[in-house]
């Protein structure tokens, strides 16, 4: 691939410096994503301009305007401070005619939605775990379908946002203690699930309408006291100190046999097709004890720092973190070229 201009969008927060040097573990956390494909992309001999970008879409107009990149990264997870807004800027960037990475505004509306996810893969018969939605401002009933213990969520906040061992409800009082911590402090509807015991499985998919399934990849929960349930809280995916206090990792799935294997990675390529997913996305499974794969979230533009879940897993199937960039670069352009705008790289 010959040099490119890339604008890169992010948070205003997570603009990283020129260098990591001097910064502690912690501090380096935070915009580690960041950091990670903007110097990578440098020393692929690309042309770099980091963004921040928040509450208004004029700035990503003036840089495109006068900087006149070939091409946006995108890295936004949020604008106005709500996940589900992420679409629009994708949207944007179609109707100004520019090429960008990641995921469509429509793949990414129908996987942030988890009870719309849900519903629609249910319908073509993916295993998803019974649930129910309730709205903020509705009264807590558990319906008959769903027999406790549950998971308690918020329905369209991504990142484990509001997720911790107290998610997990074993009465009816718990749950409506746990719903109204949803409406109050994270200010979305809550999802309700059935609580899967079981292993927490990560897949990896890369491409448009051809899809590569990376290899399947597993949260290994350390030492985690025995009366913790084996879930992704907040703390277990970012804090750094609980994560090495626990021994808390993610490596290969161990112990799958190749057809359990294959029927994991035949059921993410269908998530990915059916949510019309494309450019990269991870897809989030509980495992059963009798060995059923259940659909737990999709997520389009997932985390790709370098020693994050989606990137180690390239790794592992031979795609260099240098070659996983450039992969998502050519697909950004492809799409572009598909609808009419970009060059030919």
């Amino acid at each position: 691939m010959k040099p490119l201009r890339v604008l890169v969008l992010m948070h205003p927060d997570f603009v990283p410096p020129e260098s990591s040097k001097g910064y502690s573990e912690a501090e380096i956390n935070v915009w580690k994503t960041e950091y990670d494909v903007c110097s990578t992309l440098r020393s692929l001999k690309h042309e770099v301009k980091a963004l921040g970008v928040q509450d208004e879409l004029r700035p990503i107009r003036d840089a495109l305007d006068s900087w006149k990149p070939d091409i946006v990264f995108n890295l936004l997870e949020q604008f106005h401070g709500e996940a589900i807004y992420d679409q629009n800027v994708a949207s944007y960037l179609e109707l100004i005619r520019v090429p960008y990475t990641g995921c469509n505004p429509r793949g990414m509306m129908l996987s942030r939605g988890k009870d719309l996810s849900k519903k629609l893969l249910h319908y073509h018969r993916i295993p998803v775990p019974p649930f129910a939605v309730f709205p903020r401002g509705r009264k807590v009933h558990r319906p008959a379908r769903l027999t406790l213990p549950l998971i308690v969520k918020s329905v369209n906040e991504d990142a484990s946002l509001g997720i911790s061992q107290a998610s997990v409800v074993e009465t009816d009082e718990k749950l409506k203690e746990r719903v109204a911590f949803i409406h109050e402090q994270i200010g979305t509807g809550a999802l309700v699930e059935q609580y899967i015991e079981g292993r927490e499985l990560y897949v990896g998919v890369i491409g448009n309408d051809r899809l590569r399934v990376l290899p399947v990849w597993e949260l290994d929960f350390g030492s985690l006291p025995e009366s913790a349930h084996r879930i992704a809280t907040e703390k277990v995916k970012h804090d750094v100190g609980y994560q090495e206090k626990r021994g808390i990792i993610h490596g290969p799935a161990k112990d799958l046999s190749p057809q359990l294997r294959a029927k994991i990675e035949r059921i993410a390529k269908r998530v990915c097709r059916t949510l019309d997913l494309d450019g990269y996305a991870r897809v989030d499974f509980r495992l059963s004890a009798d060995n059923v794969p259940y659909y737990i979230e999709a997520n389009p533009n997932p985390e790709i720092a370098k020693e994050e879940e989606f990137a180690q897993s390239a790794a592992h199937a031979k795609l260099s973190y240098r070659r996983l960039l450039t992969r998502i670069l050519q697909l950004g352009l492809a799409r572009g070229r598909m609808m009419g705008i970009g060059a030919e790289q």
